[in-house]
């Protein structure tokens, strides 16, 4: 797909969907294809690109502190922190929870439609839907 028609069909300003869409493919999640019918696709599989992936190629390492983030030197208390071996424990929790979730499951259940991201309604959901009382 081409920056112009994700830019649209997403409702994202055209310069940033293209910042990110170069970012994707430096990183290699994506490539491109320049030319009249170029545009852009998955480097691999929905299912083979993990969640953590694509935040770490957007916004980079997945971090909650700055001692996780940035490494030994950036607090001032790190020495003696009696906190900092649970929030590794944390952030590796998150790091892994992100990592065992795929674009795939993401997308499941999301269609890229005319005008936006619609999310598909399928008879199953309904009747559940039904079930809980809705």
């Amino acid at each position: 797909m081409a920056t112009p028609e994700l830019a649209e069909r997403t409702r994202i300003a055209q310069p940033m969907a293209g910042k990110i869409l170069k970012t994707l493919t430096r990183e290699g999640l994506l490539v491109s294809q320049r030319g009249a019918k170029g545009g852009y696709q998955l480097a691999r599989q929905p299912s083979l690109v993990t969640v953590a992936e694509i935040i770490e190629a957007l916004d980079g390492p997945i971090a909650l502190t700055a001692c996780i983030e940035v490494g030994a030197g950036e607090c001032g208390i790190e020495e003696i922190c009696p906190a900092r071996s649970n929030w590794h424990r944390i952030n590796a929790a998150i790091r892994d929870a992100l990592d065992g979730i795929s674009l795939g499951e993401m997308a499941h259940g999301w269609q890229l439609g005319q005008g936006g991201l619609l999310l598909e309604h399928s008879a199953r959901t309904a009747a559940a839907g039904s079930e809980l009382g809705d």
